[in-house]
């Protein structure tokens, strides 16, 4: 009670506060414990995010060996491979304390100024999209890390423009309902099948020559030159360890919904996994396991980064550069729309700060420009985009209303950047389940799919099933969008032809799409400042929770309708009424009437 009355009470509107808005049911105590939850169910980020980027090489250059024919330093045969290898840790080493980093700076400013229950990280799927299809694996892709760091940055630049003027939120809410949900399902197979494969996997399965898959989880000393499996497939003890103590552990784990199963699963395959001379140690008896395990003996240490900070490649308009910059630029920039923006609603409507009135949250313009500007900050930090994370809902269900569950995460995350050494030692059989279990619960979104109606389910499930198989987000996304503007388009026009006489079957079932979205396309900042509001910043949308409105029920903690709203014409005396719920000029006076407005 002491704290809700205080300064910080009233900036984050808890419950007592005597904010005009406060957020019901918040607590201080409760918004520390959902924060430290929100931190433990997603904590995971910090070593699987590393894992991946530090995959493409980062800025590490193979150096030529005529001999070898191996410019990308995928032959462990080659001399320069020990070299590289170095490099690669390194970079994980640098990605480990910039992941840590920009999640905290990021979540602690959505907690200060969105005042949202939402942490924020480098996306999964994107890092994954970012390493194997734009840049490639050890550098093979159409783009370099450092230029595609470059498209990262204007990629968040573009995002602080549209959040400011509507643009996001409006085209989020124009997209077809089933594009959204099969994006996010699609994105969860790919990381599944990332999570099946050796760089950041178990290793269960490998690329063939005369099948597109083929089973794997032999030991290195049997894989070819292609990494299929010459024999001993299934014998991999480093693989059984991830399948069972990172799999069906955790699995078994989440079925009781302990919080924090993702990172246990986690940290008892690193535990099982660190002793050294045995089968499924990290740290072999080599070069490099000496060098791992040299890093992984200081335990608490700040690792400062020096490859990775500030590796951006300016010279974008080159003839070669160009085209593979705007690729990536504007593929970036539609999966972050649907991802976080579908993520912060997805949130804010668990959290009950949705208005279903305009289909719009509480400060969504400052939690956009948030996560776009930690876009922009995170590229310069060498890491790929940052976006809201579902796990966030593991702190809303323990109570967090506010942006204390952010700044706490936030909190926890800065204190990870000091023990880099463990996140950096995790390896990749510890992570392969996690990215499985975390496919499948983004795969469960399709069941929301449309799939009565072909020209919903088609295109759906054409995203869906091309991003895992092409190894490529933005292929998925291509093939949905293009499949669904040419049925529905044509069923359109065949209509319209026939004057209605001829409509596909099922049609009644489709899911409703329009141009025109509820709120409008201008954001409720600029409505204001049109209308001539000197407080143009101020939302004057006062709502009042349902348990309050009995008659004679006066406003919370004694304020009175019209506090802090100077134009609003209304006597500061009068308490809040069932019958005279809204008195302001202009203003629905009922729940009811104002449902006949909208």
């Amino acid at each position: 009670m002491a704290v809700a009355k205080s300064r910080i009470g009233k900036r984050f509107r808890l419950e007592f506060s005597g904010h005009p808005k406060e957020r019901k049911g918040s607590r201080f105590l409760t918004e520390i414990r959902a924060g430290i939850a929100t931190f433990f169910a997603m904590a995971y980020i910090i070593s699987v995010n590393a894992a991946i980027t530090a995959d493409s090489g980062g800025t590490c250059v193979c150096e030529p060996n005529t001999s070898a024919n191996d410019p990308f330093c995928l032959d462990s045969h080659n001399p320069s491979t020990a070299a590289y290898d170095k490099c690669v840790q390194e970079i994980n080493r640098d990605l480990v304390t910039a992941t840590a980093a920009i999640a905290a700076l990021t979540s602690f400013c959505m907690g200060i100024f969105a005042n949202m229950p939402i942490a924020l990280a480098p996306g999964m799927g994107l890092n994954a999209y970012f390493t194997y299809q734009v840049v490639g694996f050890h550098g093979q892709g159409s783009v370099s890390y450092r230029l595609s760091l470059t498209a990262i940055f204007f990629e968040g630049l573009i995002f602080v423009i549209m959040s400011i003027f509507g643009l996001r939120q409006w085209l989020a809410r124009m997209i077809p309902s089933s594009l959204k949900i099969a994006t996010g399902a699609g994105i969860g197979l790919y990381l599944a099948l990332i999570g099946l494969t050796y760089n950041a996997g178990i290793g269960a399965i490998t690329g063939g020559v005369a099948d597109p898959l083929q089973l794997a989880g032999c030991i290195p000393e049997l894989r070819g030159p292609d990494g299929t499996c010459t024999s001993g497939r299934m014998k991999s003890p480093t693989m059984w360890i991830g399948i069972f103590c990172g799999g069906v552990f955790t699995a078994f784990l989440m079925l009781y919904r302990i919080k924090g199963a993702i990172i246990a699963g986690i940290l008892l395959v690193s535990i099982i996994s660190w002793p050294r001379d045995t089968p499924v140690t990290y740290f072999p008896r080599t070069e490099l396991g000496d060098f791992k395990f040299d890093y992984f003996k200081k335990v608490v240490y700040f690792h400062p980064i020096t490859h990775v900070l500030g590796a951006q490649d300016w010279n974008i308009f080159s003839a070669d550069h160009f085209k593979h910059f705007a690729v990536a630029l504007i593929t970036f920039l539609y999966v972050d729309i649907l991802d976080c923006t579908g993520t912060l609603y997805s949130m804010a409507r668990f959290c009950g700060a949705m208005d279903e009135e305009t289909q719009d949250f509480e400060g969504s313009a400052v939690a956009y420009i948030v996560d776009a500007s930690g876009i922009t900050i995170g590229s310069l930090f060498g890491s790929p985009p940052v976006t809201a994370y579902i796990e966030s809902g593991a702190g809303i269900s323990e109570g967090g209303a506010t942006g204390i569950t952010a700044c706490t995460t936030g909190l926890c995350f800065f204190i990870a950047i000091f023990n880099a050494p463990i996140y950096a030692s995790i390896p990749s059989w510890a992570t392969g389940c996690t990215l499985i279990l975390v496919g499948c619960m983004m795969a469960r979104a399709a069941t929301d799919i449309n799939w009565r109606y072909i020209g919903d389910s088609v295109p759906a499930f054409l995203t869906m099933i091309i991003m895992p198989f092409t190894y490529s987000i933005a292929y998925g996304l291509i093939a949905g969008i293009i499949t669904y503007a040419i049925l529905n388009s044509g069923a359109w026009i065949l209509a319209k032809a026939s004057s209605g006489r001829i409509i596909p079957a099922d049609y009644e079932q489709k899911d409703y799409w329009t141009y025109k979205v509820r709120g409008g396309l201008l954001p409720g900042w600029l409505k204001r400042l049109c209308r001539g509001k000197r407080d143009f910043w101020r939302d004057y949308n006062f709502e009042v929770e349902a348990e309050e409105l009995h008659s004679g029920d006066s406003y919370p903690m004694g304020k009175k309708a019209g506090v802090g709203d100077r134009d609003s014409g209304v006597a500061r005396d009068m308490p809040i009424t069932g019958d005279r719920t809204w008195d302001i000029p202009g203003m629905a006076r009922t729940w009811d009437e104002r449902a006949d407005r909208a």
